[in-house]
């Protein structure tokens, strides 16, 4: 607690720092706004998922989301700058990519859809025709994380905030969490307020609806945080936590509270080992991972980190095949019984997209 405390009033001191990279951003905007920056557009359907600040809101299992529900109809790929990696310039993922030559998330999301074009780069408008000459029947991108990158004209914006720090309480870096302005938040086609409770009431929402004030075009939603049944980081054979379980949570997310709370709530205990966001794990760190494990005293324990840790973890597969090394799986779960509603605003953007190409 003293810790917050000092962290808070330390980023209050930094407050004109704040205002100066507040003021760039701010004109920037202006800039491409009033279009002496351009944008360029591209003859198919462009879905961004982002958000205003840093930290995670859950952008990861929204791309997950969507392409788990639009692989079906229609041929998507997705595109990311490819965060912590050590390379540069586009790239396709494949069997023999690591989270070093990608980054953590893009190797996420071909693990799981290793039949979906995975792209990388950080120049999206280079990267979007190289992606098309690669894979030509594309028919829809899913860009990570682009909001800010406004060189790019989606079609579709989608702005996620995170329940417990809405971009409408925050401020600029690095007094506050947001790397773009509040007023941004018009650029959205939808807003999906994510890491909800699930049991969050009609008032509440209706009071976080008159907070956001979404604009008349635009559709809010509310998601929580759904976590599944972890599984092996090699094998995939299922662990199911209960109250005899002690826990050594691995972690270099940006937010782990959400999975802190779970565990409080579904395990006897746990320790946990903290890392920066987006962490590459060292052979040291791995030493002292192995060593805290072997001194907790339980009969029933087990290591267990987050998907997007799990791709900096497996450049140690050699001695994870021996452990009780799990991965908690997460997703979105939107509430209200908005899921419909929300997917059929997606399929509705790409057909209308199709109808007015043709």
């Amino acid at each position: 607690m003293f810790s917050n405390l000092f962290l808070k009033s330390f980023r209050i001191l930094l407050l004109p720092f704040a205002l100066i990279y507040g003021l760039i951003v701010i004109i920037r905007n202006w800039l491409y706004d009033k279009e002496f920056l351009k944008s360029a557009s591209f003859g198919l359907p462009l879905i961004n998922v982002g958000n205003l600040s840093v930290g995670g809101t859950g952008k990861s299992p929204m791309v997950e989301f969507l392409v788990l529900h639009l692989k079906g109809r229609f041929k998507v790929a997705t595109l990311s700058r490819g965060y912590k990696r050590k390379t540069k310039g586009y790239a396709l993922a494949n069997e023999h990519t690591t989270a070093i030559d990608i980054g953590d998330e893009p190797l996420q999301f071909y693990k799981k859809f290793p039949d979906v074009p995975i792209a990388i780069g950080e120049e999206r408008i280079v990267a979007i025709p190289q992606l098309l000459h690669d894979k030509p029947e594309t028919e829809v991108i899913i860009l990570d994380d682009a909001f800010q990158h406004r060189a790019i004209k989606p079609g579709f914006n989608i702005l996620l905030t995170d329940c417990g720090n809405l971009y409408t309480r925050d401020f600029f870096l690095p007094t506050g969490d947001l790397r773009d302005s509040r007023s941004s938040c018009k650029r959205a086609d939808i807003i999906i307020v994510t890491k909800c409770r699930p049991d969050i009431s009609a008032q509440e929402k209706a009071s976080l609806q008159k907070e956001i004030d979404p604009q008349p075009h635009q559709k809010l939603f509310f998601s929580c945080i759904s976590y599944g049944t972890p599984y092996h980081i090699l094998h995939h054979n299922f662990y199911g936590l209960d109250n005899q379980t002690e826990v050594l949570l691995v972690t270099g997310i940006a937010n782990p509270k959400p999975l802190k709370m779970f565990l409080e709530e579904h395990v006897h205990t746990y320790y946990m080992m903290h890392y920066n966001d987006h962490h590459i794990f060292s052979i040291d760190d791995w030493g002292d991972i192995k060593k805290r494990f072997a001194g907790m005293d339980a009969q029933k324990k087990i290591i267990l980190t987050t998907e997007k840790d799990a791709m900096r973890l497996l450049k140690f597969s050699s001695e994870l095949n021996g452990m009780p090394f799990y991965v908690m799986p997460i997703e979105h779960k939107f509430l209200f019984g908005d899921e419909p509603v929300f997917l059929a605003a997606i399929s509705q953007f790409i057909e209308n997209f199709k109808t007015l190409r043709n």
